[in-house]
């Protein structure tokens, strides 16, 4: 029995609301006084006028309070619901007023108003930001594409909709197969695509990261046209390529020019001078010896233009370095103890690359009287072949791999370079850098042990 009071007390209690409870708790609390003075004026000898008159006006002015009492705490209650639901709805203009300091109410609605004024600004900033940002993006030239995971398109910039040829309520929530992008979220960042678009076609670079929106996984892709940057750098070669030859040229040309504008005013002389044979044989000689000195360049010019791919075979790579140090007669050349290994790759390539750098090697050393020293090592899949000479070190780092620059007098100023397109053709890398704590240069070549 008491079990069942106690359960329907409970459901009673769950039953009523905040508002019956404190009318409830407000009437137990007059209760017991109301229950006293109406008992002492009912069982008291008073007229029955008296006890009427008296006890409505103590139920009378009970209600009363209990009104009074349920109103000034309901109110502030819906007030603050009301403000509460206004900025749960995004509007942050409400405030409550009559809030003080010295009163725990109007403490809570300063709350509240500094709790609407934070949010306002912090949407003011939001809506900022985002107008910054959509700025950006319909200003910015590359295309910008968002996908969900189901891949269908959810944002796109402008550029992007100039290189669809469509309007941006014609592409949203379309897969990106439906717009040909499947092969832009599948590509590797690392290699630009060669694609053709409604609005465009080139070399593409692909940039993607991935984000979350309301708890799901969406991709970022940004399209940026490489061709222009392309071009541009091809022009600049171009460029480059033409001063190199206009200036090997203009030396070659100018004293032949010069010369055979001598030779003809020595052959129209009448009559002639005795030893215009001796000036004619100088001046032919001059203008063979600069006609064979511009040949030379072209050639290695045209030989760094087209090396031509690497044909790798398996060779032993102790070998090789012995066979292009016993070609070096003009000093003796010492290799380092060095593990036995096999690797593939070109070896006549190679060959010609190790016969550079140990030829610039042995000429620095001369100088100064020093020794050369070959030698090479394993590192993970890569050999490691070093040449350390004693000369006086390397004093433009600049420019040593500037194709024809050169600071010997007979120098072609293609060795280095062409020995560095050769290690990269192989995946490897080719570097000089002066020794640390003594006289002299190392070379440093790597290249795959086993492609």
């Amino acid at each position: 029995m008491n079990e069942t009071r106690t359960t329907a007390r409970k459901k009673l209690r769950h039953r009523l609301t905040h508002e019956s409870h404190l009318t409830w708790i407000v009437i137990g609390a007059a209760a017991p006084a109301a229950v006293v003075a109406l008992s002492l004026l009912w069982f008291g000898d008073y007229t029955a006028k008296v006890q009427w008159t008296l006890t409505l006006v103590v139920v009378g002015f009970g209600l009363g309070f209990v009104v009074s009492a349920r109103e000034h705490i309901i109110r502030p209650l819906q007030t603050m619901t009301n403000l509460l639901a206004a900025l749960r709805e995004g509007d942050y203009s409400i405030r409550a007023r009559g809030a003080r300091v010295d009163d725990a109410l109007g403490e809570v609605l300063l709350e509240i108003n500094a709790l609407g004024e934070t949010l306002r600004t912090q949407r003011l900033g939001a809506f900022e930001a985002t107008a910054l940002l959509r700025t950006i993006m319909a200003e910015i030239d590359v295309a910008v594409f968002t996908f969900d995971m189901e891949r269908r398109l959810r944002l796109v910039n402008r550029a992007g909709e100039n290189l669809l040829g469509r309007s941006i309520d014609k592409l949203l929530n379309r897969r990106a197969s439906e717009l040909n992008l499947d092969v832009v979220l599948e590509a590797d960042e690392d290699v630009p695509l060669t694609l053709t678009f409604p609005g465009g076609a080139g070399r593409w670079g692909v940039r993607k990261s991935a984000f979350r929106e309301r708890g799901l996984p969406h991709e970022l892709v940004v399209l940026t046209d490489l061709s222009r940057t392309l071009r541009e750098e091809e022009r600049n070669a171009w460029q480059r390529i033409v001063r190199v030859l206009g200036h090997e040229l203009n030396n070659s040309l100018a004293p032949i020019k010069s010369i055979a504008g001598s030779l003809e005013t020595l052959l129209r002389r009448q009559p002639p001078p005795e030893d215009w044979q001796d000036d004619a044989l100088s001046g032919l000689n001059v203008i063979a010896t600069r006609a064979e000195s511009l040949s030379r360049f072209m050639q290695a010019y045209a030989r760094l233009a087209r090396l031509p791919a690497p044909q790798k075979e398996a060779f032993k790579f102790e070998e090789l370095v012995k066979r292009i140090v016993s070609l070096e007669t003009r000093l003796p050349v010492r290799i380092a103890v060095s593990p036995p290994l096999t690797i593939r790759a070109d070896a006549a390539q190679l060959e010609q690359l190790l016969i550079n750098i140990i030829h610039n090697a042995v000429d620095a050393s001369l100088e100064t009287g020093g020794g050369v020293t070959v030698g090479w090592r394993e590192i993970s899949e890569c050999v490691e072949l070093y040449v350390r000479d004693e000369g006086h070190g390397i004093m433009n780092p600049t420019n040593l791999f500037v194709p024809f620059f050169t600071t010997k007098p007979k120098g072609s100023g293609i060795g280095l370079a062409l020995s560095r397109q050769i290690a990269e053709a192989h995946g490897g890398s080719l570097s000089l850098a002066n020794r640390r704590g003594m006289p002299g240069c190392e070379a440093l070549l790597r290249v795959p042990k086993d492609d």
